[in-house]
């Protein structure tokens, strides 16, 4: 195996599913608006009945995934996909309710991170390698080095690096920190399936750092951990390939040569 290419993306942002569905100024379409929430997913009423808003996200980003891709559930089941999930803050909801003790939120706040790649491998039978990495668009970066890691030493036949963001319960948490964050906050569920692949990196040059990333804050606002992953699926639809992304989270700051997008 020489590279790593994306098979298919499921975006799903406060806009609605897919790039085509962002607008091409957030900030515009926003109209003053500090969070933008995605309404609660169409699942199994029964399935899902304990089921916390952003586990439910992680599972229609997948769902939305698949569509893209015109893959089957099976496609991705078993022992041989491994899945990276990424956040920054979509346990915040539970952890505030949990301090307010309302008992909505998950009895041990501190496994509330888990919440959603349990969701996801319960509903699609995952069973491959699992990691979690917290923080912004740096750890999605992590994440998706990681992956193409597993991916080159044969620990797994495919990767799913999944990021979900909320803030429909936490709008006032973040306006006491305004500069940490941009605006408008837009809540987002990104995944994308990576795969080995024979033909070896792109001859030509990336593009310039951080271009798509500007792109996917201006059309998507700000997503966080979503934002590569957004970033990556604009990418593809530009037939840009290689790309060259980057990203700050706090004092952190990375950056990822990324070839084979366009699969």
């Amino acid at each position: 195996m020489k590279g790593v290419r994306l098979t298919a993306a499921g975006i799903v942002t406060g806009w609605g599913e897919g790039t085509g569905s962002l607008p091409e100024d957030a900030r515009a379409a926003a109209g003053g608006r500090v969070a933008i929430t995605i309404p609660q997913p169409a699942l199994d009423a029964d399935r899902f009945r304990r089921a916390m808003h952003e586990g439910m996200l992680g599972v229609a980003a997948i769902e939305a995934l698949l569509r893209d891709g015109s893959l089957a559930r099976t496609a991705i089941a078993g022992t041989d996909t491994a899945l990276l999930y990424v956040t920054a803050g979509a346990y915040g909801a539970s952890n505030r309710a949990f301090l307010a003790e309302s008992g909505q939120g998950v009895y041990f706040p501190y496994t509330a991170a888990s919440a959603v790649p349990a969701e996801v491998t319960i509903e699609f039978g995952l069973i491959g390698e699992y990691v979690i990495f917290i923080g912004g668009a740096p750890a999605t970066l992590a994440a998706l080095g990681h992956a193409a890691r597993l991916l080159r030493r044969g620990a797994c036949a495919r990767a799913l690096v999944l990021a979900v963001e909320t803030f429909g319960d936490c709008q006032d948490l973040y306006a006491s920190t305004r500069w940490l964050v941009g605006r408008p906050l837009v809540e987002a569920a990104a995944c994308v399936l990576l795969e080995p692949c024979d033909r070896g990196p792109a001859s030509t040059a990336p593009t310039m750092a951080g271009q798509f990333e500007r792109l996917a804050q201006r059309r998507a606002g700000e997503t966080l951990s979503a934002e590569p992953l957004i970033a990556l699926a604009l990418a593809r639809d530009s037939h840009y390939d290689p790309v060259s992304l980057s990203g700050v989270w706090r004092d952190r700051r990375a950056r990822l040569a990324w070839s084979q997008i366009a699969g």
